[in-house]
């Protein structure tokens, strides 16, 4: 699983706020971001500007249904290099895996795939964002996938179910955009049935993809070499955490380097193993806490703690209060 750090602005970002009639200037305004940043040459954005571009571009379209006006204008002539290699696949499976592979060089967003005889499903998950994702950046994502197999495939694909953390308030528009019910859950998600995922693509093209595929793996072995530590830690820890692997010499190990080289690594990044980990184990408590139904006992699991009173002795020291005042608070 690779994350960046960085991500390129697209000259596509013009055309696609002039699509969807958002001023540029305003979007920038809104999201607190460079005057320049879509003039500049080699502009990047980290995953926190990414996320607060898009809570410019809703705030720049106050009133709007964002992912619906992305569903009239989404065109091939607004997609980056990863997007449009994905549209030259066979099919929508290959695409999603493509995707899967290439999402990194776009947005700070991973893809996960589940694939049965029947249904083909894609979650989504996000890193780099301490609070609330933009209401309208979950359901643009599944709008871009329906419309990626829509245009792909010249045919009315309808997903078989779509699960968002928050639902829309104009909820009936977009189910009869979808074609489908949205239920409420903790991740995105997005189901196809497998047959829709099968159809062919008629903009598949070999030739194209295979001018893209060598760029897109160049940059994305660019991930490896640019990547901070701190990021890489992170990564290994979100993954270590359930096992009871999140010590330093597990994680160095994983890193491939010794846990010596890790911390001095670390340091240069003003950070610490310690205080990466408890941000993490603090992150994922207040996740666990106000967005599912889990029990103590299952999140003192997966955050490492052999039993729950350790759990909630180290939250209330971390945050102030205890874990089960802030449940109350949010249920």
């Amino acid at each position: 699983m690779k994350f960046a750090a960085k991500f390129s602005v697209s000259p596509n970002w013009l055309l696609l706020l002039n699509d969807i009639g958002a001023s540029p200037s305003d979007v920038l305004r809104f999201g607190q971001l460079p005057a320049d940043l879509f003039s500049r040459a080699g502009a990047t954005l980290s995953p926190g500007e990414y996320y607060r571009l898009w809570i410019g571009i809703e705030k720049a379209l106050s009133g709007q249904e964002l992912p619906l006006l992305l569903a009239e204008h989404l065109s091939v002539e607004v997609f980056d290099a990863p997007i449009f290699a994905s549209i030259c696949s066979d099919n929508l499976a290959m695409a999603l895996g493509r995707l899967q592979r290439y999402k990194p060089l776009i947005g700070p967003v991973q893809i996960t795939l589940k694939t049965s005889s029947t249904v083909t499903e894609l979650s989504l998950s996000y890193y780099g964002n301490k609070g609330v994702l933009p209401k309208t950046l979950c359901l643009a994502e599944c709008v871009f996938f329906t419309q990626l197999a829509r245009l792909a495939t010249r045919a009315h694909v309808c997903p078989l179910a779509i699960t968002l953390p928050e639902l829309p308030d104009d909820i009936d528009a977009y189910q009869d955009y979808f074609g489908c019910k949205l239920q409420q859950g903790e991740q995105v998600k997005v189901q196809f049935s497998t047959e829709d995922a099968q159809r062919p693509f008629l903009t598949a093209n070999v030739a194209m993809w295979q001018f893209f595929e060598d760029k897109l793996n160049c940059k994305l072995a660019d991930l490896d070499q640019s990547a901070q530590t701190s990021e890489r830690v992170r990564a290994v820890l979100l993954e270590a955490l359930p096992s009871g692997t999140a010590d330093i010499d597990s994680v160095a190990s994983k890193l491939a380097m010794s846990p010596r080289t890790l911390q001095r690594k670390l340091n240069a990044e003003q950070q610490n193993f310690k205080g990466l980990l408890q941000t993490i184990r603090t992150e994922l408590a207040d996740h666990y806490l106000c967005k599912s139904e889990l029990s103590l006992s299952e999140i003192s699991f997966l955050l490492g703690f052999n039993e729950p009173n350790s759990f909630i002795r180290a939250y209330t020291n971390w945050t102030g209060l205890s874990p089960g005042s802030v449940r109350l608070q949010h249920h």
